[in-house]
């Protein structure tokens, strides 16, 4: 009998232009599909694409490839919910979970005095957690994690036993936290969304699961974050292939 073949499909929508031109990034969508279920998928990261907050794109790239690499199946990061009040307070308890995390205060207030000019980033920020410099090269580009997902029946399940809504932005963050917080190098991830309309953020950790922290910006703000703390030491080569290439199902055991 023939093994299944798996694809990587993905979106990216901009305004104003292509994304290499200068143009708004407005959304970007990720899905690892069978062949049956292609149009499916391509149809699901269109209307994501379309429906975005952040306005009306008018460049849109939707592509599929087969995956020929083996996949890892991990299991997802435990979740815990930080409520606040606050902006500030979310930001506090952000500093006190990644000191926890290992590090250092003074690495945490250098990269966060730097947040401004990583926001405009279309993807992830790699960044050393003993200097606070960052190590990738991307600049506006960033680090787009890829080749992953998580079953729906089985995300259902997990997000009923968890009390959490069966919602796709929980399913894709946790998807994607629970793929960087794998590897090895991964000291810990801080994100919130571009989204005006969603100011929930979370620092997530192979030590601390995945925390989320229920307010990280004011309702209306367009600047997102997201930056990896990683051992400097590490193949930064090595580690941004398996970020941008290694195949990874997400898989609750009930």
């Amino acid at each position: 009998m023939e093994e299944e073949q798996f694809y990587s499909v993905r979106m990216r929508a901009s305004q104003n232009g292509r994304h290499e031109c200068g143009g708004k990034h407005i959304s970007g969508g990720e899905a690892i599909s069978t062949y049956d279920n292609l149009q499916k998928a391509v149809s699901d990261l269109l209307e994501k694409g379309l429906q975005h907050t952040r306005g009306k794109p008018d460049f849109m790239q939707v592509q599929f490839e087969v995956i020929e690499e083996p996949f890892i199946k991990i299991k997802p990061l435990d979740i815990v919910t930080n409520e606040v009040t606050t902006v500030e307070d979310g930001h506090s308890v952000v500093m006190r979970l990644l000191e926890s995390a290992g590090i250092q205060q003074k690495i945490i207030q250098k990269v966060y005095e730097q947040i401004t000019e990583y926001s405009g980033a279309r993807g992830a920020i790699i960044v050393d957690y003993r200097t606070g410099e960052r190590l990738d090269d991307r600049f506006e580009r960033g680090i787009r994690v890829s080749r992953m997902d998580w079953n729906v029946g089985n995300f259902a399940d997990w997000a009923e036993a968890n009390n959490m809504p069966n919602h796709s932005r929980v399913k894709e963050a946790l998807v994607l936290a629970s793929k960087v917080s794998s590897h090895p190098s991964s000291i810990a991830e801080l994100c919130w969304s571009d989204d005006p309309d969603y100011v929930t953020g979370y620092v997530a950790s192979r030590k601390l699961g995945y925390q989320r922290i229920t307010k990280l910006k004011e309702l209306g703000d367009e600047q997102g974050c997201r930056i990896f703390f990683v051992d400097g030491t590490t193949c930064l080569d090595s580690y941004i292939h398996f970020l941008e290439k290694q195949p990874v199902f997400i898989h609750w055991e009930k």
